[in-house]
């Protein structure tokens, strides 16, 4: 398969590091640095575990001209993404998240996004060289992190031409900026956003009102594939409005589980465009994610990987 992730990209930055005292300056532990990872984050992340579970994949999004871009863009290099870097760099800053890990435990994120006002205008013209490629692609998904690459024009006009050439499409929202978009053909929304997208307010001790929800989205997005991923309750399934399944999660051991979410929709995108059916697509992107939140840091999960896991290995 062939897909293609729209986006905000991200560079995530891990510093590494240890404390062990208490500085003199203020309330606050010192860290002494023992090292600097970078991986592909956000819509970046969702492409490259799209290339790590075997497929193609491209991404469109905004990049800076600096040297977080830079690096970036040679991350996904090397993992085989295409990016179109000449359409969508830009002069604003690439997007940064830093985070700060003691003994493998976060200690705080520090983040480095671009003024809103520097991103380019006029999305229309922009996408017009590219709209050409999206129906060469089996798989399109919307992966918003609610920076500002995505607007109703990009979705709109790429949305069109994907059904036209009968594409699947899947979207990840983000309520925060609310998008307008109907009958994707799969939804990945968090317990959170769950809740926000469907307009339901609910006790923070109390049930999630699953029924509710799905039904509440169903109503405004007509979604054909709706997930919900529920942290450690695992993965709530919904058709046409109605709970269907729950599907425990598989992690045996919770590290870090930021970026699982992208490797949910990347692995249920490519298993449903693949003709499985939703119960075991579900699965297997149930699998994936348990391979990844035992990784410290955004991460992907291999098909090794993925079948040791489910072999109990």
């Amino acid at each position: 398969l062939k897909a293609l992730v729209i986006g905000d990209a991200m560079l995530d930055h891990y510093i590494w590091g240890d404390a062990t005292r208490i500085s003199p300056e203020a309330p606050v532990p010192v860290v002494e640095i023992t090292g600097d990872t970078y991986s592909a984050g956000g819509a970046a992340n969702v492409a490259a575990n799209i290339r790590a579970l075997g497929a193609r994949a491209g991404i469109w999004g905004w990049i800076g001209k600096d040297e977080a871009g830079a690096r970036l863009r040679r991350i996904l290099d090397e993992k085989g993404v295409v990016f179109p870097s000449r359409a969508f760099v830009m002069a604003a800053s690439t997007i940064q998240k830093t985070r700060i890990l003691v003994r493998h435990q976060q200690l705080c994120r520090l983040d480095r996004e671009p003024d809103p006002a520097d991103y380019p205008r006029d999305a229309a013209r922009r996408i017009r060289p590219l709209l050409p490629t999206v129906g060469r692609h089996d798989v399109i998904i919307f992966s918003d992190y609610a920076k500002g690459f995505l607007d109703n024009t990009i979705v709109s006009r790429i949305t069109t031409v994907a059904r036209r050439a009968g594409r699947f499409i899947a979207f990840d929202p983000k309520p925060s900026r609310p998008l307008s978009f109907h009958g994707p053909d799969l939804m990945t929304p968090n317990k959170k956003e769950a809740l926000e997208l469907a307009g339901i307010g609910v006790n923070a001790h109390g049930a999630f009102p699953a029924e509710a929800v799905c039904g509440a989205i169903w109503r405004k997005f007509r979604p054909r594939h709706l997930v919900v991923t529920m942290g450690e309750e695992g993965l709530l399934l919904s058709e046409r409005g109605r709970a269907t399944h729950v599907i425990p999660t598989v992690a045996r051991e919770v590290y870090d589980v930021s970026g699982a979410g992208d490797t949910i929709i990347a692995a249920l995108s490519l298993a449903l465009a693949s003709g499985a059916a939703f119960v075991d697509a579900a699965h297997f992107a149930n699998a994936a994610a348990g391979v990844v939140v035992g990784k410290v840091g955004t991460a992907t999960a291999s098909p090794r990987e993925i079948l040791a896991r489910v072999s109990g290995q």
